[in-house]
Formats: C-alpha cells, sequence, structure tokens
C-alpha cells in the first residue's frame, strides 16, 4: 500500500511562498502548526528548501531532492542524523515511502519548494495551507491550483499569536 502524499504550505495572497531562501513573514503559529503536522513524518524538500531551514528537524525525516550530486547535507547542518539524498524524484519518492512505513506514518510530507510543489500537486492526496493575508515580494510562487480537484475539509482563521506579523487562516483540503 502506498502512503499519500500531503502538501504543507504557506502562500501570500499573490501565491508568494519564498523570497531569497527565506519565508517572507514572521508567523509563528503557523510554524507551530507545520511542526504538529509534519511529527513523526517523513519530509520530502528540495535542496534550497534544506538549506534554507539550515538543520535536522527533530522528530521527522528529511529526504532531500537535489540535482547536485555533490551535495552533503552534513556540510550544512554539521550531522545527517535522520537526512537522506536523493538525485532523482522516483527514488526520493520510493525512499519517503520505505520511511513512513519503517516510522508507522500515514501520510508523506512534501515540504516544499516550489519546484517540488509544482511537480508532485497532482499527485497529492490532501493540502495542509496557510493563506497568508500579505503581497510580500517573492521569487518563488506556489503553483495553480485547479480547486475543482480539491474539498475544503476545515478552516480556521485563528487570532494571531503576539509575534505573528500578520493575520491569516488555516485551511485543510483533500482531493476528490
Amino acid at each position: 500500500m502506498t502512503t499519500p502524499l500531503a502538501i504543507v504550505a504557506a502562500i501570500a495572497k499573490n501565491g508568494v511562498i519564498g523570497d531569497g531562501n527565506r519565508m517572507p513573514w514572521r508567523l509563528p503559529s503557523d510554524l507551530k502548526r507545520f511542526r504538529a503536522i509534519t511529527m513523526g513524518k517523513p519530509l520530502l524538500m528540495g535542496r534550497k528548501t534544506f538549506q534554507s531551514i539550515g538543520r535536522a528537524l527533530p522528530g521527522r525525516e528529511t529526504i532531500i531532492v537535489t540535482r547536485d550530486r555533490d551535495f552533503d547535507p552534513s556540510a550544512d547542518t554539521g550531522e545527517a542524523l535522520g537526512v537522506h539524498v536523493a538525485h532523482e524524484l522516483d527514488a526520493a519518492l520510493t525512499l519517503a515511502q520505505e520511511r513512513a512505513t519503517a516510522m508507522g506514518a500515514k501520510e508523506v510530507i512534501v515540504a516544499g519548494g516550489g519546484d517540488l510543489y509544482k511537480i508532485l500537486i497532482d499527485r497529492a492526496a490532501r493540502m495542509y495551507l496557510t493563506f497568508v493575508d500579505l503581497e510580500p515580494q517573492g521569487d518563488v510562487r506556489f503553483p495553480g491550483i485547479d480547486w475543482s480537484t480539491w474539498i475544503e475539509e476545515q478552516r480556521i482563521a485563528p487570532e494571531p499569536m503576539a509575534k505573528d506579523e500578520t493575520t491569516f487562516a488555516f485551511v485543510d483540503f483533500r482531493r476528490r
């Protein structure tokens, strides 16, 4: 049985998800949600996304997809514990499935960046999106979505925490 893919992303009103390998806003509430959704699951992400985080995330395993054959995650983090590198998407997906089975995870998380979202959005069974009430400048955008293929399951617009820079909504979708 194949473990389903789920996309997790924070998206500004103008579709921006990143700028210069960083998020163009500060939302501790979203980071807390990201942690809750991804804990105990394998994360599939591109090299730039991994480097922007700067370390392996505890309680999760990370599969980095990169064409850079010389990329060594331990050079960035000082360790490679729980971090795997794949140079082809199919190899990354196979490894993610293996790790999900070993971890007892119910889904594999696609955690960015823009290229991986674009390639895998049609294979995803779920999306956990944070709609950010900003229109920042940015060089990375979330791909277009055919909303007719998605059902909104839940929408929560919580009160922002003290350090959140703006308002936002947490919206969960499943594929029709």
